[in-house]
């Protein structure tokens, strides 16, 4: 019990983390769009690659921050259904949590299955996105961010019911 206490704080540790980072990049674009919009207009030169590190980062910050969403409860879901069970039938809608969570597990590792490969062929490849001779970015690390925020939104879903359990318990 005491193992999986710490490994659960661990894992809402880095998943706070990874929240953090994404929120960090937040801050960078919002940064880096009002420096491209006050060179646009006070010295007729735009900041180069702003679209480009535009469209990279929203996918990374939302696969950074949905683990912390979903740990806290705070990714959309429609609940009206499973409030009425809780109040009527708090075991059938434990049951139907935990196989929620189960295939939502079973949906991010088909989803990280699948995600490995292309992670691993864009860095051996090199592959970038802009324009050569402009500027370019790699595309890597925003596919890592992809997979470590799909890694831990997979371990969230799989600590649910654990919490759930632990819960119980005492």
């Amino acid at each position: 019990m005491r193992l999986f206490s710490r490994a659960l704080r661990l894992l809402d540790w880095a998943t706070q983390g990874a929240n953090i980072l994404g929120t960090a990049l937040i801050i960078g674009l919002v940064v880096i769009i009002c420096v491209d919009v006050l060179g646009r207009e006070t010295l007729g030169a735009p900041l180069p690659g702003v679209p480009e590190m535009v469209s990279l980062s929203i996918v990374a910050i939302v696969f950074l921050q949905v683990p912390q969403a979903f740990k806290s409860g705070r990714l959309t879901r429609s609940d009206g259904l499973i409030n009425w069970l809780h109040q009527n039938s708090p075991t059938l809608a434990r049951w139907l949590e935990t196989g929620f969570e189960l295939l939502g597990a079973l949906v991010i590792g088909t989803l990280i299955y699948a995600h490995w490969p292309i992670l691993i062929r864009s860095i051996e490849r090199g592959d970038f996105v802009g324009s050569v001779g402009n500027v370019t970015f790699p595309t890597w690390p925003v596919k890592l961010a992809i997979l470590t925020g799909a890694v831990l939104l997979l371990l969230q879903f799989l600590a649910r019911p654990l919490r759930r359990a632990m819960e119980e318990a005492r």
